[in-house]
């Protein structure tokens, strides 16, 4: 007779904005950080390439119940851009396959030609990506020596700065939307300035509500807990409906409450005409509420707030 496998780990919850170094992949820097905490469940919201830095908000516990809402959210990035150069990853990990001898190429010209990519735009997603097809990530068919059809997706830039020109070497800023690779848009920057470019840094600034501000390290966190333990680790976790402060507040008397935290819907005073809202019951979030046709909120998300 199996035995049945014990749960492990403690059920903690809160969010970690993890400031992800370099060469690290999302997924090792959540496993490092879900092993540090010793959290029975955690999960990340949204890959940052192993070349980038940054903000990189992890969930634990049952804020893992909101990473679909920093999926979803706005992102901020600072690109590092080589031109004369072009790679297959359209970063510098890549292979060269093509090579301008000479950069001629002006700052009224880099800023003229990154007219075209603000707005609503069309997007290619790029081979080197973690967009699965048929359960297969990109990339690895990419490594394979494979190229595939990719149908095209919508994207918005909000911001595109070009905050450094440097002849050959330029760095822009730019605010999107989700699923905005930067990658493609320095590639087909390249492209539109005859020259080739590919990405030689990368680093998110910011995703949904969290900057960084909000960031800390792996060996920050190692630290705190080699030197003063648990308790002071567990202080660095942000509550998890920072995450969605956005979403309007709505307070629920202790009977709705209690209601509402069996599943059902409830009236109650002040609410908006549609959408989401987040929920609380003497301060304590309780969970994520969606106002549905007959004007009632109906539990669309519920924390276990015994977690």
């Amino acid at each position: 007779m199996a035995k049945q496998r014990r749960r492990k780990g403690r059920s903690i919850s809160g969010i970690i904005v993890l400031d992800k170094a370099v060469g690290l992949s999302s997924n090792k820097a959540l496993q490092e950080v879900k092993w540090l905490f010793e959290a029975n469940k955690a999960g990340h919201t949204g890959s940052l390439d192993p070349l980038a830095t940054g903000v990189l908000p992890l969930c634990l516990g049952e804020a893992t119940k909101v990473s679909q809402f920093l999926l979803n959210s706005d992102k901020r990035y600072r690109a590092r851009i080589k031109l004369g150069i072009r790679t297959d990853s359209a970063d510098s990990e890549g292979q060269v396959i093509a090579q301008c001898d000479e950069v001629n190429v002006s700052r009224e010209q880099v800023e003229k030609a990154l007219q075209s990519f603000k707005g609503e735009t069309q997007q290619i997603p790029p081979m080197h990506s973690a967009l699965k097809v048929d359960g297969v990530p990109l990339y690895k068919l990419a490594r394979e020596g494979k190229t595939i059809p990719r149908e095209a997706r919508s994207i918005c830039v909000y911001e595109l700065e070009l905050t450094d020109f440097q002849g050959d070497e330029i760095e822009l800023e730019i605010t999107c939307t989700k699923g905005t690779y930067i990658r493609t848009i320095a590639d087909d920057l390249g492209q539109d300035l005859g020259c080739g470019a590919h990405i030689i840094a990368l680093r998110r600034l910011q995703a949904g509500a969290f900057t960084e501000a909000d960031c800390v390290s792996t060996d920050a966190l190692r630290e705190v807990k080699e030197k003063h333990g648990m308790d002071r680790l567990d202080q660095n976790l942000i509550p998890m409906d920072r995450a969605i402060e956005d979403l309007p507040e709505v307070n629920l008397p202790s009977i709705a409450a209690s209601q509402f935290k069996n599943g059902q819907s409830v009236l109650v005073r002040h609410l908006p005409e549609e959408g989401l809202v987040r929920l609380y019951e003497e301060e304590q979030f309780i969970g994520i509420g969606c106002i549905d046709d007959d004007g009632k909120v109906a539990p669309k998300r519920l924390i276990l707030t015994s977690a």
